[in-house]
């Protein structure tokens, strides 16, 4: 037994030959380090610094011109000419402009009721308004649905027309594209366009037609979002926090200013001219609303945004649904960038300042930059620099710079400012997702094309059996084990580790509170920002 006892053979074994490996693996890190991981890292921290200047700037820019557009800048009224259209005894409703409704929708079983009924209740003369509804859905049950909805309008003498197509090609733009094209629709002047789950105040037709009928310059009048869900769960909030930056300051600043933004796809009011002018609907990118207004604006069309004017609509309810709209709206910009990069440098209908404007400021730094750095810097290259502590980051460009960043980013949604720690973790998270599609989109990779219509929900949100009417998906790894996040978190927690052991840094309670965060979604435990998930 005492013999048996010394002679732990395979014990020692496992010892000898683990130690050997890690004072190998020791060896070579050294070696390797030096000459190559430094320099790279080096390199990594420049562009990363250099790319949180490009953004800090900008942020501030948009900051101290919002500022000025609230405290000096004259009122959309006050811009443009704005004066109610009035009846004319003399020949009736015919002084009315003539306005096409568009609402495309696919297996919208949830909200058709509601856009479609939203739609039809718009205040307009009733002789000079057409709806049109776009269905291009694949199941049969709901397409008889929507149908019965059309019939239901119709015959309470609303001109609605119901339009199907036996394809699904272009997805969205090729439906609008399509509706376009009917007989009817040559006698209309202007086109409002509303997705399946937004739903106009009856005013807003009064609200928006008589700026582009007194401005002939005006090509789109775009409204503002309101979500209905926002505090359904964290997750909403999150989302609320950050397209409520791009409508209190992007869109109002890019109107104040160059008169140039992105169309939104929805609760806007086009003017047909302008539409065919820019050559009508493409379907080149995924985000045919942007890829539009681009064009348009080339050929010298002016956009006013209504801050004022809001539309209700649905946030993303599902993380699921989330991810593939935040894929598509990264992926898209940078796609659309790549096409249009020499377009924009050749035209010679507007000011160089304003190609500048489109091609640094829209696309570059907000579509390519501020997704890229997110990442990049904060969840990979500064937790990097823990691991080789002969690359430092000056604190301006580790806490400084981003502290002011974020501030500027939340401060779009007051209510929520106390949210802002999870805000920055959750959106930590998706810039990984953002990163990834912005990388396709450039280089015009795998998904590029992909479109994927989001889920809403509608009057279930409402409805107090919601989880019953709302079923848990069964468990499948593909949905609820995402092997990047937890890959990530992995990478950051490694690091986090390293810190508290060897490093001098000290990240490490940041790296744990981040890598917690990438875990969490990563293994699908994301109950606490959605319910039902």
């Amino acid at each position: 037994m005492d013999r048996f006892s010394s002679t732990t053979l395979f014990p020692d074994t496992l010892a000898g030959t683990r130690d050997d490996l890690t004072e190998q693996l020791t060896i070579i890190w050294e070696q390797i380090k030096a000459p190559l991981i430094v320099p790279l890292l080096r390199i990594a921290v420049f562009l990363c610094l250099l790319m949180s200047i490009l953004l800090f700037i900008e942020r501030v820019y948009m900051g101290i011109v919002i500022t000025l557009v609230k405290l000096f800048g004259r009122k959309s009224d006050k811009r443009y000419k704005w004066e109610s259209l009035k009846d004319d005894v003399e020949i009736g409703n015919s002084c009315y402009p003539m306005v096409l409704v568009q609402i495309p929708m696919y297996n919208e079983k949830e909200v058709y009721q509601l856009s479609i009924g939203a739609a039809c209740g718009l205040s307009w003369p009733s002789d000079r308004i057409i709806i049109q509804v776009l269905d291009d859905s694949t199941d049969p049950i709901i397409k008889n649905l929507v149908s019965m909805e059309c019939q239901r309008w119709a015959s309470k003498g609303i001109d609605i027309r119901y339009e199907i197509r036996d394809n699904r090609n272009g997805y969205k733009a090729g439906a609008l594209k399509e509706g376009l094209k009917h007989p009817y629709v040559k006698q209309c002047d202007y086109v409002a366009i509303f997705d399946a789950d937004f739903q106009p105040e009856p005013d807003f037709l009064w609200r928006t037609i008589p700026f582009l009928v007194h401005n002939p310059q005006l090509g789109l009048v775009q409204a503002r979002w309101k979500f209905v869900n926002a505090d359904e769960c964290l997750m909403t909030r999150m989302q609320e926090m950050s397209l409520d930056y791009h409508f209190t300051v992007e869109q109002e600043v890019g109107s104040s200013t160059y008169a140039f933004f992105g169309f939104n796809g929805t609760a806007g009011v086009w003017r047909i001219a302008a539409l065919e002018e820019a050559g009508g609907w493409k379907d080149r990118t995924t985000v045919e609303d942007m890829d539009l207004a681009v064009r348009a604006s080339l050929k010298g069309w002016k956009f006013l945004y209504l801050s004022a004017l809001k539309v209700k609509n649905e946030l993303p309810s599902t993380f699921k649904a989330y991810r593939y709209q935040q894929h598509r709206w990264s992926c898209g910009p940078a796609n659309l960038f790549r096409k249009m990069f020499m377009e924009i440098i050749r035209n010679k209908k507007v000011s160089l300042w304003k190609k500048i404007h489109v091609i640094y400021s829209f696309f570059f730094v907000r579509k390519v930059v501020a997704h890229i750095v997110t990442f990049v810097f904060y969840c990979v290259v500064l937790p990097a620099t823990v691991l080789v502590p002969e690359v430092e980051v000056p604190k301006w460009g580790a806490v400084y710079i981003p502290s002011i960043i974020t501030i500027l980013n939340a401060v779009g949604t007051p209510r929520s400012f106390h949210l802002i720690i999870f805000w920055i973790l959750f959106e930590n998270v998706m810039s990984l997702h953002r990163t990834k599609a912005t990388f396709i989109g450039l280089l015009e990779a795998g998904r590029v094309n992909e479109w994927i219509v989001t889920e809403k929900l509608g009057d279930v949100l409402k409805m107090k059996s919601a989880s019953k009417a709302v079923k848990k998906p069964r468990f499948r790894v593909g949905d609820r084990l995402l092997l990047l996040e937890l890959a990530t978190g992995a990478y950051l927690f490694f690091c986090g580790c390293y810190d508290v052991a060897f490093g001098k840094n000290h990240y490490f309670l940041y790296l744990f509170i981040q890598a917690f965060a990438f875990f969490i979604i990563g293994f699908g435990h994301i109950g606490t920002f959605v319910p039902n998930s």
